[in-house]
Parts: structure tokens; sequence; C-alpha cells
């Protein structure tokens, strides 16, 4: 089976996540797509309505106010236009305390109002226009009716003036009762028939007086330090300013602000009108233009727009349900395919290359390792019983002659039973050492051993036809249990001297971490190498004793190096030799 991971592109949880993404993203967006134009159109269409709506009620409650000093008459106003409207209509004091309430409706306690209904402080968004001091409140700039006619004659002498200057003109009267004279004539200006900006009636030049005065504190001079003189329109008509302290008549010599200064004056001028023309406008109001059905600040949809979201929100859950069974069952098919094959005990098919592949291909190689410790199994348990059976039906034969009296009960048939006796417990030790191998449970008394004796006291105690050979380089440590490790090159010399004819050579050999065991023998083909560690196979299928003991040398060998943590390999040519070699991984 191939390890590591998938890589992302093939893995299953990017297809689950980008499936996911796309339908959260298809969801939101036309749902937001649909919400949007909706809300917008309905909002347009409402905020369109209200602010006509508004802007009348405002109008019509700041011109009652530049001519009115408090709002006791408002509420026959508010009454009558909240009934043509349809609207609710509510004017609160800035603490939320009700002037009046056309009808009513949900708590206001907490709503934005529609508008700040102040004379003295317009909003402009709804007036239009540059001042927020509406120009209808006179206060003490009105002008009384004794007063007027000596400015209108000085208004009509002006018109004459334009006139002889081939310029028209007409007169109009402000709400202060002050004549106004606009030139007609387009592009026409004559600044030397401009008297009546200069010319103001007895009450007007005393509250101008104070306004000056107020200005002046509001720029915190001294009255002997400055000299400025505001015309009835409320602009600088002269000034020295910044001043020092100079006597007042050198002061009568004006010249032009700068652009700093004039703004200051300016800005003093008008926060002084506002003091000065207070007393004469109602407190400020708070404006509400409600619906008096529903609450004041939610927006609420149409039926239609309601219905229309609805219907789109329907429409992606559906699109999101069918995408989200499609995906499902895509992922699921190869699934079901595994389960089949796993049933069947039949390789399944390996088409992608996501996790499910891998799962795929994990469960073929794990069908062909079952497949292949199956047969092995059955494999071992016939070559056991072979193994058995062999010694004990000699034994067997030899008895049942002896009792017969077919065979003298002597020396040599003790001599032969013995023999098949210590075969048997041969066979079974070596059964014995492989089921601990393999439940781990082998025990390893580890040492320092010198390689040197340990491959001495193998070749001593071997006997044969053949020549045995010990060659060492220096004097090579490991760690390893001494029992075990004699009993493990014992088993590969075995195998080397069983498999080498007479007259032939073995060589155990060993160097800094390594132990190499070498023949002269008849060698092993190619494709036997890779079998050679299995239990109970030989090459030579005959079983003969005299070419091979109980087939478990070579498979006890490799479970005896792997306890170590040691590697065994071989190498052979056939005619020549083998070499098996053991390598230890770690140095005393």
């Amino acid at each position: 089976m191939s390890g590591g991971r998938v890589p992302l592109r093939h893995s299953l949880v990017t297809r689950l996540l980008a499936t996911s993404v796309l339908i959260a993203i298809a969801a939101i967006a036309s749902t937001a797509w649909l919400a949007t134009r909706t809300v917008t159109k309905a909002i347009s269409q409402e905020q369109g309505r209200a602010l006509a709506d508004d802007k009348g009620v405002y109008d019509m409650l700041i011109t009652y106010a530049a001519t009115h000093p408090d709002w006791s008459g408002a509420p026959a106003l508010i009454e009558a236009r909240a009934a043509k409207l349809g609207r609710r209509i509510t004017l609160m004091t800035e603490d939320r305390a009700v002037i009046v309430d056309s009808g009513v409706g949900p708590s206001l306690s907490s709503a934005r109002p529609s508008a700040v209904v102040d004379p003295l402080e317009r909003d402009l968004s709804l007036t239009g226009g540059g001042s927020r001091i509406d120009s209808r409140v006179s206060g003490p700039f009105l002008v009384p009716p004794a007063e007027r006619p000596a400015l209108r004659k000085t208004a009509e002498d002006e018109l004459i003036c334009l006139r002889r200057s081939g310029l028209e003109g007409k007169i109009s009267t402000t709400a202060s009762g002050r004549p106004v004279i606009t030139v007609t004539t387009p592009g026409g200006s004559n600044p030397d028939c401009s008297v009546l900006e200069t010319t103001v009636s007895p009450s007007e030049s005393k509250a101008l007086r104070t306004l000056e005065q107020m200005v002046g504190r509001c720029l915190k001079l001294d009255k002997d330090s400055y000299f400025l003189r505001l015309g009835p329109d409320f602009t600088v008509a002269g000034a020295k300013f910044p001043m020092d302290v100079v006597p007042r008549p050198a002061a009568a010599a004006a010249q032009k602000l700068t652009t700093t200064d004039t703004a200051r004056v300016n800005g003093c001028v008008e926060k002084s009108r506002r003091t000065l023309l207070r007393p004469y406008v109602p407190p400020p109001a708070l404006l509400f233009v409600t619906d008096p059905k529903a609450d004041p600040d939610p927006f609420t949809l149409s039926p239609a727009n309601t219905a229309r979201i609805a219907w789109v929100t329907g429409a992606v859950l559906l699109a999101t349900i069918l995408v989200t069974v499609l995906v499902g069952r895509r992922l699921v098919r190869p699934l079901r395919v595994l389960t089949e094959s796993a049933d069947r005990h039949v390789p399944a098919p390996v088409s992608t290359k996501d996790e499910i592949g891998r799962l795929a291909r994990a469960l073929n190689d794990s069908t062909e390792r079952r497949d292949r410790a199956e047969a092995q199994r059955r494999a071992m348990v016939s070559d056991v019983a072979h193994e058995l059976r062999t010694p004990l039906t000699n034994i067997r034969s030899w008895l049942e002659a002896a009792q017969d009296d077919l065979a003298p009960t002597d020396a040599q048939l003790v001599g032969l039973l013995h023999e098949e006796a210590v075969q048997l417990q041969h066979i079974i030790d070596d059964l014995s050492d492989l089921s601990a191998a393999d439940a781990g449970t082998l025990r390893l008394n580890l040492a320092p051993v010198q390689l040197r004796e340990v491959l001495t006291q193998v070749a001593l105690g071997q006997a044969g036809t053949v020549t045995m050979n010990v060659d060492v380089e220096g004097d090579p440590v490991v760690t390893a249990d001494p029992v075990r490790l004699r009993q493990l090159v014992g088993n590969l010399v075995s195998n080397a001297i069983r498999h080498t004819p007479a007259g032939g050579s073995v060589t155990v050999g060993a160097r800094e971490g390594e132990i190499t065991v070498r023949d002269t023998g008849v060698g092993i083909s190619p494709e036997h190498l890779p079998r050679i560690f299995d239990r109970f196979w030989r090459a030579d299928e005959s079983r003969s004793r005299a070419t091979g003991g109980s087939g478990l040398g070579l498979a006890i060998a490799r479970k005896l190096a792997e306890a170590h943590d040691a590697t065994i390999s071989v190498e052979s040519t056939l005619g020549v030799g083998t070499v098996f070699t053991i390598r230890f991984r770690s140095a005393p």
C-alpha cells in the first residue's frame, strides 16, 4: 500500500469543503442580491415619500416658528396637516416631552426624529440656502409701522437713481418690514445708488448697536480697542481687526479684515444673533413624521417583496438539496462498491486518487495479505503435520516391530528411537521459538558480546565434511543476548553446511556491527531467494533429511535478528555459494 498523505487537490475533504463553500456562496449571493434589490427599491420609495412629507411638515413648522414666540398655535396646523397626509405628526421638546401629537401609536421615546425644528438652526438639507438663521425671524430688528415710510422713501429715491443709470429694479418688503431693492436688469449693478444698504431706522439702529456689543464681547475685545459696524444685513461694514489698544479716533480708518479674521467675526455675529433672537422664537422641538400603524424604526417589507424573498430562498434551498444529494450519491457510490467487493472477497476497483482510492488500495492489499497468510497457514499446518508424522511413524513402526519380535530390542533400536525423539523435540523447540517471537514474548538478556568468541564457539561446535573458517577483523563488540546470538549464527552455519558439498568450506566472519556466513555450496536460484526465510520452505520439495532440517531454521534466524534490532540479508550465485549478512543498527 502506498504511504503518505493524499494530495490536497485530490482530498475528499477538499471536495466536500469546495462543495459546501460553493453552495454557501450561491445561497448567500442570491439571497443578498434579492434582499438588497427589494429593500433598496422599497426603501427608496418609502424614503422618497417620507422625505417629501417631512419637508412639507418641516417647512410649515419652520414658517410658524419664525413668526411666533411659542408653540401654542401649532396644534391646529399639525392636526390639519396630519389629516391631509394620513401620517402621524408628533412634536416634542428636546427632553422628549410631547408638545403636540396628531394621533396615537407606538412610543417615540427612543425613536430617531425626522428633524429638529428651530428657525435659528435650520436643517439646510431640507431647506437649502446658506444661512442657518431663518431670515423671517425679526425680533428686535422689526421695523415699526411709523418708521417704515422713511425707509420706503429712501428705497424709492434709490430706484429712481437706478433708472437714471439705465437699470430697472423692484421694491419688496422683508418679514421685518424693511424695503429691499432688487435689480431686474441682467448683469446690472450700480453701487453709486446704494443708499438703502446703509440707511437704518432708529429701532434697527438700537438693535444693531446691541448686536455689535455682543459681538465685541464674543471676540473678547474691550470697547476702546476696536471699531466695528454692522449693516442692516448683519455684515461687517467697517472694522480694524485684530486691534491693538489705540485711541478711538485713530480706529476710524478701517481696513479690510483677513480671511481668518472675517471667519471669526462672522462666527461671533451669527452666535450673537441667535442669542439676541432666541426670546422671539419657540424653543427647539423634535419632529416625528411616522406611519400611525407601524413601528417608527423597523422597516416592514411589502407582501409582494416578502413573497419574492421566500420564493428565492425556497429555490436556493431546493438547489442546495439537489446538489447535496448528487454530490452525496457520487461520494457514496464508491463506498458501496467497496462494500460489495469486501462481501464477495474480490479486489475492489481503484478509480480515484482521493481517500476512497487509498481505502480501495488498502483493502486490496489487506485482501492479498489475508489470502497469503491463509495460504501460509494451510501450508504450515500441512508442513507441521508432515514433519511430525515422519518421526512419529518411524517410532511407531520400530516399536510395533519390536512387539512382534520382528526387530531386536538392542542398542541400535534404542538409538534409532532416540534420534527420532530428538528430531521431534527439535521441531517442537523451533515452533516454540517462532511462537514466542510472533507474540513478542521472546526474552533477551542483552549484554556486550565479543563476536570473535561467539563465532569461534559456533565453529568449534560444528562437525562434518566441510572446512570451518573464522575471519574476524579487530575486536568487534555488539549488544546482544549471547545464547540467542549463538543460536542465530548456528542456524545460518547449519544451513550453510547442509548445502555445501564435501570438501567445501564455510566461513564465519565479523567486523564492527556486522556478521557474515559464507559458504561454497550449491547456491540458491534467484526465484527462490525471496522465500528462503518462509517457514517450512525448502528448495528441495522432497523434504529429504539429507538436504534439509525442519525448515524452520532460517525463519527463526530472521526473527532472532529482528529481536536484536538487526537486519539479515542474503546474496547467492548458483554453483558458487551463498553469503548471509547480519547488520546491527545500534552499537554497544
